[in-house]
């Protein structure tokens, strides 16, 4: 089988209205990369990859040539491709190109995913089978509270008790935009609103020193959050991490802010991290996701990636180490995740339920495509 055609959108919403801050910096609504590989004998495969930076550098790189090197090749080989790929990130290549470290991590993991999508409708199965067939039903939880220019502790409560009635179990809240005392506020009164009996989960996203951490996690605890989610520095210092974790009884998680696996890895040797939160389409696709996966269950670590639940979800359902997926089931967050497909998994109850179609099991939406979408290639 070979790669006989490459199509690639750019998927995008305007940020009108008011911004999704999180701690220091505003998320997005869509800012992702769409690849569509078309093989000889008829099977397309559709990849993804997101960016929380702007995504300009990879437009460059599709339209200086780096297609050229997908085509042709065997997309039932992904390790093969993968490693193709990954390798431009040191080779002379890349810079006479102009091709960025970032951009090229991005891309590889799109072309990997697309790769394994083809695999699984090659093989007539659904990826999480593939990758171990643990089970078919993930927990998955939904990322709110929001910094929002403006916003009151009365927002907070309705837009909580809409999710609430979503049908929701998880709920994990921002924090580390405010300064201590209101975040406890904030996460109080999320805790409130949800009640005893589901998750509350806590997202700094590196905004706190180690000293802010300890002093935060020791306010949040009676919160009795199921994680504290990157709550140190971006400063790549991991034993901030180990130090912090010496200090609370709270379940610590980080990894989606790093740029390759063997970042994820050197998180568990640190010893540091109770869950392991990497991202496919950021970095690395499946076939690294599969070893990191495979690390955290050798490790007695958890995998609860980032973003993107009904690809993630696979990788989850296969492995005794998957824990739970993360959600955004607010359209003004991510209207992808509401759009971009026309059969996607059902969430209810907090249990996100995959199915038996082949691949990713996942059909676009070309109203979808043609709406957020600006063809590169």
């Amino acid at each position: 089988m070979r790669i006989t055609g490459l199509e690639v959108h750019v998927l995008r919403a305007p940020d009108d209205g008011r911004p999704h801050w999180v701690s220091h910096f505003i998320v997005p609504k869509a800012n992702e990369i769409l690849v569509r590989l078309r093989t000889d004998d008829g099977i397309e495969g559709i990849g993804l990859a997101t960016s929380y930076t702007p995504i300009e550098a990879a437009i460059h790189a599709f339209r200086t040539g780096i297609g050229e090197l997908i085509v042709g090749t065997d997309p039932l080989a992904p390790e093969r491709l993968y490693q193709k790929l990954f390798a431009l990130t040191w080779q002379r290549l890349a810079s006479e190109q102009r091709w960025t470290k970032e951009a090229l991590v991005r891309i590889s993991a799109a072309v990997d995913i697309a790769c394994w999508d083809i695999i699984g409708k090659r093989a007539g199965l659904p990826l999480w089978r593939l990758f171990g067939g643990f089970r078919s039903e993930v927990p998955c939880y939904v990322t709110c509270a929001y910094y929002r220019d403006g916003k009151t502790l009365a927002e907070l409560r309705d837009e909580i008790q809409m999710l609430k009635a979503q049908g929701h179990t998880g709920f994990k809240a921002k924090a580390g935009g405010a300064p201590l005392a209101e975040d406890v506020e904030r996460l109080a009164l999320v805790r409130e609103v949800i009640g005893n009996d589901r998750d509350l989960m806590v997202d700094v996203n590196r905004a706190w020193d180690l000293a802010t951490a300890i002093e935060g996690a020791r306010l949040i605890e009676p919160l009795r959050p199921r994680w504290l989610e990157e709550p140190v520095r971006w400063a790549d210092d991991r034993r901030e991490l180990k130090l912090l974790a010496q200090k609370t009884r709270i379940p610590l998680s980080a990894g989606e802010s790093e740029l390759t696996s063997y970042g994820c890895r050197a998180l568990l040797e640190e010893q540091a991290i109770q869950i392991l939160q990497f991202d496919c389409t950021m970095m690395d696709g499946f076939t690294e996701g599969r070893k990191l996966a495979a690390l955290c269950e050798l490790n007695a670590v958890q995998v609860a990636p980032h973003h993107d639940c009904f690809l993630h979800a696979h990788i989850v359902a296969g492995s005794p180490a998957g824990a739970i997926v993360e959600s955004f089931t607010d359209p003004e967050r991510d209207p992808l995740q509401a759009e971009l497909f026309a059969d996607p998994p059902r969430i209810a109850n907090g249990v996100l339920t995959l199915t038996e179609q082949p691949g990713l099991g996942l059909t676009l939406s070309e109203a979808a495509v043609k709406k957020f979408g600006e063809r590169i290639l």
